[in-house]
C-alpha cells in the first residue's frame, strides 16, 4: 500500500496498525547489545541515568548498536482554528500569519534555538488564515474546503472526516519528502491549547477542567470563559467524544496542524526516524497516533513538561519521561530543539565514550561491589 494512498478510516488504521515495534521486548538481542555497549564504558553501571536509556531507545528505533543522528528538521505546523473566535485565547487570531512570517524571519524563539543547536527549520501551513509568498523553508499544505482554518467546533465538528484525513496525509507528505532521521515537532496556531484539551479530555476521561489551562496567558475570568467554551464543543460533538474512535475524536475536536502531526509522527515512525516531542499540543497529536499505532510511542522522545495544565497529567498517561523541566508554555517546538543536544550527547557518549578494556581501566570489584 502506498504510504501516501489512504482513502479510508480503514487503510490509516491498517497502515498504522503495521508499525514495527522500536523496544527492547520486540528487539532483544539488539537490546542486549546495546546494553552491554553502555556498561561497558568507564563509569559504574547506569552512572549516566537518563542518557544511558536515550542512547538506547535511539539504537532501537534506529535498529544499530551504533545509532547516528543526521540533518534533524524542526517542523512547525501552523493552523488557525475557529475556536479561536469565541476569546480562549490572550491573542488575537491574527498572530498565527505573522508568527509564521517571525518564523520564516528567523526571529521566533524556535528559529533562535534551532540555529543555536543545528537543527533545520520548516514551516508548514496547514491552514493559516492568510496566503504566504514563497519561501525555501516554507511548505504549503492546506487541506481544500478548510484551507484557512478548521470550523468552530462549538457548532459542530472542527472538520469532516475526510478533511482530518487529507491533513494526515498532508503531514505524512511533509516528512517523506525531507532528510534526515529525526523529526523534531513544533506547532503554531492561536487558540490551539483547546483543541488539545478538548482531544486530552475526549481521549483519557480526564475531567475538563483538568486539561484546560491558562494557554497563552489567560487571566482568572479568561480562563473561566476558555472552559465554559469548551464545555459547549464537548456538547456539541457529544457523539464523537464519547466514541472512543480516535479518528473521529481528532475531527470533531481537534485542529488541522494537529491532525497533519499526527501523519508527520506516524510517517517518521514508519521510516525509523526519531521523533522528538515538544510540548501539549504536540502531545496531543502523538496521543492520537498511540491511539491508532500503541508502538508509536516507542520512536518518541519526550522533550519537556510544560507548564501548560494538563500536560504533566498527559505524559504520565502515556509513560513518558520528559528530559527537561523548564516551566516553558511556549510552543513551536521551543522545548524540543532546546533538548535536542541532549540526544546527540547519547549518540555521541555511545560512539566515542572508552570501555574499561580500551581504556586499562579496572571493572568493578565482584566482591566488594564497588570500583576496584
Amino acid at each position: 500500500m502506498s504510504p501516501l494512498n489512504l482513502a479510508s478510516p480503514q487503510d490509516l488504521q491498517t497502515w498504522a496498525s503495521s508499525l514495527p515495534a522500536a523496544d527492547a521486548q520486540a528487539q532483544p538481542e539488539l537490546a542486549a547489545a546495546l546494553q552491554a555497549r553502555l556498561d561497558e564504558k568507564t563509569k559504574p553501571l547506569g552512572a549516566l541515568g537518563q542518557l544511558e536509556r536515550l542512547a538506547l531507545q535511539i539504537g532501537l528505533i534506529q535498529g544499530t548498536s551504533s545509532p547516528q543522528l543526521h540533518a534533524p528538521q524542526v517542523m512547525v505546523f501552523a493552523a488557525d482554528h475557529g475556536i479561536a473566535r469565541q476569546g480562549v485565547s490572550a491573542y488575537p487570531v491574527e498572530v498565527t500569519p505573522q508568527m509564521v512570517r517571525n518564523f520564516l524571519a528567523h526571529g521566533a524563539a524556535v528559529s533562535v534555538l534551532a540555529r543555536a543547536n543545528g537543527v533545520a527549520q520548516r514551516v508548514v501551513d496547514c491552514g493559516v488564515a492568510a496566503d504566504f509568498e514563497p519561501h525555501p523553508e516554507l511548505t504549503i499544505a492546506k487541506v481544500a474546503g478548510v484551507a484557512h482554518g478548521s470550523a468552530d467546533s462549538t457548532q459542530g465538528p472542527a472538520l469532516t472526516l475526510a478533511q482530518a484525513l487529507q491533513a494526515i496525509a498532508k503531514g505524512r507528505a511533509v516528512v517523506q519528502a525531507s532528510p534526515g532521521n529525526a523529526v523534531l515537532l513544533g506547532e503554531m496556531g492561536i487558540g490551539n491549547t483547546s483543541p488539545a484539551a478538548l482531544l486530552m479530555h475526549a481521549l483519557t476521561g480526564t475531567p475538563l477542567a483538568d486539561c484546560v489551562g491558562a494557554g497563552t496567558g489567560l487571566d482568572a475570568a479568561g480562563l473561566a470563559r476558555k472552559q465554559a467554551t469548551l464545555a459547549r464543543a464537548v456538547a456539541a460533538n457529544a457523539a464523537a467524544a464519547a466514541s472512543g474512535d480516535a479518528l473521529a475524536v481528532l475531527a470533531a475536536l481537534g485542529g488541522l496542524e494537529v491532525a497533519s502531526l499526527v501523519g508527520a509522527v506516524l510517517q517518521a515512525a514508519h521510516e525509523r526516524r526519531v521523533v522528538v516531542v515538544d510540548g501539549f499540543i504536540t502531545t496531543a497529536a502523538v496521543a492520537v497516533a498511540a491511539a491508532l499505532a500503541p508502538q508509536v510511542l516507542g520512536y518518541c522522545v519526550f522533550a519537556h513538561c510544560s507548564a501548560e495544565s494538563g500536560h504533566a497529567r498527559w505524559l504520565q498517561r502515556l509513560g513518558a519521561r520528559p528530559l527537561l523541566q523548564l516551566d516553558l508554555r511556549l510552543g513551536e517546538g521551543s522545548g524540543a530543539t532546546l533538548a535536542w543536544p541532549l540526544l546527540r550527547a547519547a549518540v555521541v557518549m555511545l560512539a566515542d565514550m572508552a570501555s574499561f578494556a580500551s581504556a586499562g581501566v579496572s571493572t568493578q570489584s565482584a566482591a566488594a561491589g564497588a570500583p576496584a
